[in-house]
């Protein structure tokens, strides 16, 4: 049980290879096995910190390590998406750009400020990964980038100024920081109770 959180990460951790290598061999014709095992890997992404927390092994490599394994899963998520629709990608390359700079931004201020990356799976970062998933389904599953697409990167430019402001409020490094506001709060020394499902 205890390598359970662990195991869940090493999977989506190759999961996101696998789906650029399906998609190469044979793209139009798989799009909703491909969203079959995204949604895989968005379980095994919501069910590893649960577990974890629940048998008390939640530590700050464990959320490291699943921090960064997230973010080269949706970017295999991404290039199997540029890969079935790039015509979407082009078109709308200023807006991905805007989340890609401010996702790089969160990581150079972190590493200036604290030495090493973020790592706050803070709350509005998580309903991010809802509406990307969503917009992923759309482009892969069915070549649409409407509303799902906009509320994607609504909800990304939203999720990261709420990152970078924890970001410059913590006053150290500190992983599981469900909001801005929770990181003032432990800037003051204020006590709060994070949630158990998020947290």
């Amino acid at each position: 049980m205890k390598k359970t959180p662990v195991l869940l990460i090493v999977f989506r951790l190759l999961l996101g290879p696998i789906l650029i290598l399906l998609t190469y061999n044979f793209g139009d014709a798989i799009r909703i096995e491909l969203i079959v095992l995204i949604f895989c890997g968005l379980l095994s992404d919501i069910f590893d910190g649960i577990i974890a927390r629940k048998i008390g092994i939640s530590s700050e490599k464990l959320r490291r390590m699943d921090s960064q394994t997230d973010l080269v899963f949706w970017l295999c998520v991404a290039w199997c998406s540029w890969l079935l629709n790039p015509e979407i990608i082009i078109e709308n390359v200023s807006p991905i750009a805007v989340i890609f700079i401010m996702e790089a931004l969160t990581y150079v201020f972190s590493f200036i400020k604290f030495g090493k990356e973020t790592c706050t799976h803070a709350f509005l970062s998580k309903l991010w990964g809802i509406t990307l998933l969503l917009a992923f389904v759309g482009m892969i599953g069915f070549g649409y980038s409407g509303i799902t697409f906009s509320l994607a990167i609504i909800f990304g430019i939203i999720g990261h100024i709420d990152v970078l402001l924890i970001v410059l409020i913590l006053p150290k490094w500190t992983f599981d920081v469900p909001s801005s506001y929770h990181a003032y709060l432990i800037r003051n020394n204020i006590p709060f109770k994070k949630n158990k499902l998020f947290n």
